[in-house]
């Protein structure tokens, strides 16, 4: 008999959890709903248009003309009283553009703005919205772009987990290939940008190991591992010339909570990377040769959002943006 009630109580406290579970799911599903429901290209618009960009949608640049600027900036000549060039692209990963609503003076964005940064709205996938976009909005077809200058019809990553060939390679070797820089560094924690199978630079990773070409690949733990060694790699006195810093907060956080100015917590990501990048200017402007050198500063992000997903043509997913301390 004692058994028998030990078995309906754990009956009862099974079917109390199980409830729970469900009533918990389907809670998180509506609040996700309701915040997709509400993330309208109107709404989407808006939000961009209050963060005073220096174009609009409809003359948003392409993600690839940072390749550019990049290129441009070490093949330039050096300002009077400059004796080197440094170049940095801190990266915020599915940071949406209109989520730059939120910038403060606490985050590295307003910092560059403050300064007389210009802030462009950018696009990814291939093409601009409207138009149907000819390569996923996700992480590697993205940064690729950024780093390459071309589109995935060049670079042929169309998508993740593809491994780009060395017919196309990044600013991080060819800048260190022909002369212009000494050496490049990539700070990452995602995996499959150079550390598993099908990352997208494994083989331009061995290509530069096998050719003694100074580009360091790191792998990081977290996010907070990533910007420890950003913050290490600039308080060296000799720091790599061209550096490249992806955080994940935003994306992490909008595929566990949704991609939308609607979830606070996703604001909340974007200040908390943020807040990382302005430590990375500060750490610049503190260097002791900093007077002496020519810096190019760049907060970017590879693509946007929406749900809890990305890699469609939504406007939301398409619209990026390129904050830089020098003109395009």
């Amino acid at each position: 008999m004692l058994k028998s009630k030990k078995k309906i109580v754990i009956s009862v406290i099974s079917a109390v959890i199980v409830v729970a579970i469900i009533t918990t799911s389907l809670a998180l599903y509506f609040a996700r709903y309701a915040l997709d429901r509400n993330d309208t290209e109107a709404f989407f618009r808006e939000n961009v248009k209050a963060v005073g960009f220096d174009n609009t949608i409809e003359t948003a640049i392409p993600q690839t003309e940072l390749y550019d600027l990049i290129q441009n900036h070490f093949n330039s000549e050096l300002p009077e009283g400059k004796t080197e060039k440094k170049a940095v692209i801190i990266g915020y990963d599915g940071c949406r553009a209109d989520i730059l609503r939120e910038k403060n003076d606490n985050g590295a964005i307003n910092a560059l703005l403050n300064d007389g940064a210009s802030i462009s709205l950018a696009y990814c996938g291939g093409v601009n919205y409207p138009e149907k976009n000819t390569q996923d909005t996700s992480t590697a077809p993205g940064w690729c772009s950024i780093l390459t200058g071309e589109w995935a019809d060049v670079h042929g990553v169309t998508g993740n987990d593809i491994t780009k060939s060395l017919d196309t390679k990044t600013l991080l070797t060819s800048l260190v290939e022909n002369g212009s820089i000494d050496n490049s560094v990539f700070l990452t924690k995602w995996k499959g940008h150079f550390s598993r199978a099908d990352a997208t630079y494994l083989d331009e990773k061995q290509y530069c190991e096998d050719n003694g070409i100074k580009t360091e690949y790191t792998l990081c733990k977290n996010d907070e591992a990533t910007h420890e060694a950003a913050v290490a790699e600039f308080s060296e006195k000799d720091c790599a010339d061209f550096t490249f810093i992806i955080y994940e907060h935003t994306d992490s956080t909008g595929h566990n909570k949704g991609f939308t100015f609607n979830n606070p917590e996703y604001k909340q990501a974007f200040l908390d990377e943020d807040a990382c990048g302005l430590e990375v200017i500060n750490t610049i402007k503190a260097r002791e040769s900093y007077e002496n050198e020519d810096w190019l500063i760049v907060v970017t992000s590879d693509h946007g959002g929406i749900g809890t997903d990305h890699g469609d043509e939504s406007i939301q997913e398409r619209m990026t943006f390129i904050v830089a301390n020098k003109e395009f």
